[in-house]
């Protein structure tokens, strides 16, 4: 099943260079875990305080509570400020949508 884990910081203080210097080594070493199928990282427009790090998983089980990726990130994220957290599942695959898009394209 396809999931995709959020995390959203909100940088406190000076720190968002650091930060975002951080999280540029983290997409490279999370790339070669074999637990995530991608990481990419976001930041937010018009708030420049604000980083989004999105975590896609692809397992048989959705983890509710934290990733072990993310039980390992979240207490240095906190250093930078405010962290959230969600967790999404995929409600319509690939597979679906293009199914949908073949349908579509012989009604017209």
């Amino acid at each position: 099943m396809a999931w995709l884990e959020i995390i959203e910081v909100r940088v406190m203080g000076d720190n968002r260079e650091t930060l975002k210097s951080q999280l540029l080594d983290l997409i490279n070493d999370l790339s070669k875990e074999d637990e995530l199928k991608s990481v990419q990282i976001y930041s937010r427009v018009m708030v420049e305080t604000d980083f989004s790090i999105h975590l896609f998983h692809d397992s048989e089980k959705t983890d509710t509570s934290c990733s072990t990726i993310c039980s390992r990130l979240e207490p240095s994220l906190k250093d930078f400020g405010l962290v959230n957290r969600t967790i999404w599942i995929e409600t319509i695959e690939e597979k679906d949508r293009n199914e949908d898009r073949k349908n579509e394209m012989k009604k017209e």
